[in-house]
């Protein structure tokens, strides 16, 4: 469970919890109402189906093609940091303007690459900060060549290398914008209650345009809010078209939107937001103008420059459809097939040798 380590000495209770929370779900859980997104091909059987829920929405918000309930209650993962990246510009963070990269880290599930690592530690230095600032679960980096390097040099996990310390720091650049501010200290930035995770929470709930019903904690320790897809869609349609906006106009009014900010960082910087080999960085580099994030637990959200948008959730959690799911949506939503083909491209292999692959199922 999120948050949660085995042996611990609340395991059992929470255990239970989980327990009564699936029973009493019962038929109205994420497997409800979830149909086939994908199909895994291996010669010429399908081996297995990763099924969820999937919307794709117009230019005006009008549903162009929905799979199983896009209404269905999310925990959204790191697909919120966009999101999260507004409400901290809303709330202070663009104060002490923070620049292009750190927005875009602020956004990220890193690899933990040395860039990343350079960015976060600006990030940190910025704000008169360290690394022992830092309150993300640690962990080792998400690449596994980073890893090993890492492990190499005799290193271990660390809260500066988990995926997630460009939001940390960001948060934390955030708290200090308010020195001297009561209720904005630093120390105790992840609480629910601190006057930030409030702002981040209401700047979630208007861009979705849905109540936030669930808070829980993510894998990094941050608060993690419920949304709908249909919402998320919404609020990366709404971001995306704002960075085109800008792009198109050129105007300080438009400049000074946060969701522009957060757009126009993430299309200049796509290897931060990701890294190398990662799907979302080359979703973003095949798309003009398109914004993007992966979320832990089989979740996507994109917004494309005309406001069209997408999000999907893998019922069982898994990434390895995402691609092709991701792909095949955004043909929907109106981009040329070209420029989404190699993306959507995720070969089944045998002896390391293509002999199928996994097949979006719209």
């Amino acid at each position: 469970m999120p948050g949660i380590r085995p042996g611990g000495p609340q395991f059992a209770e929470h255990l239970k919890a989980a327990s009564a929370v699936v029973t009493a779900a019962g038929a109205t859980d994420i497997a409800t109402d979830a149909v086939p997104l994908a199909r895994v091909v291996r010669g010429d059987l399908v081996e297995s189906v990763h099924a969820g829920h999937l919307v794709v929405l117009g230019p005006d918000g009008d549903v162009l093609l929905a799979l199983g309930d896009p209404r269905v209650t999310v925990l959204a993962r790191s697909s919120l940091k966009p999101l999260q990246a507004v409400g901290m510009l809303r709330a202070g963070l663009s104060s002490v303007h923070p620049t292009a990269e750190q927005l875009a880290l602020a956004c990220a599930s890193h690899n933990g690459e040395p860039e990343h690592l350079r960015v976060v530690r600006e990030m940190l230095a910025s704000a008169g900060l360290t690394e022992e600032d830092l309150d993300n679960t640690p962990d080792l980096p998400l690449d596994a060549d980073a890893a090993f390097a890492r492990r190499s040099e005799g290193h271990g996990p660390s809260s500066l290398t988990q995926n997630c310390s460009g939001k940390h720091a960001a948060m934390l650049m955030t708290c200090a914008a308010h020195e001297g501010e009561f209720g904005w200290d630093t120390d105790g930035y992840r609480e629910p209650g601190h006057p930030l995770q409030i702002a981040l929470r209401a700047a979630v709930e208007e861009l979705t345009g849905v109540g936030v019903e669930h808070t829980t904690i993510d894998g990094c320790g941050a608060p993690l809010f419920s949304t709908s897809l249909t919402g998320l869609a919404k609020a990366f349609g709404r971001i995306a078209k704002a960075g085109a906006s800008f792009a198109a106009q050129s105007g300080v009014e438009v400049a000074a939107l946060p969701e522009a900010q957060v757009a126009l960082a993430m299309h200049e910087h796509p290897d931060l937001v990701g890294g190398a080999g990662r799907d979302v960085t080359r979703a973003m580099r095949a798309v003009p103008g398109l914004v993007a994030k992966d979320g832990a637990d089989g979740v996507y959200a994109a917004g494309l420059p005309d406001g069209s948008s997408l999000a999907f959730k893998i019922a069982d959690g898994g990434a390895r459809p995402r691609p092709a799911v991701l792909a095949a949506a955004l043909r929907v939503a109106g981009v040329d097939p070209a420029l989404v083909a190699e993306l959507g491209e995720v070969p089944v292999l045998g002896h390391g040798e293509p002999v199928g692959a996994v097949l979006a199922a719209f």
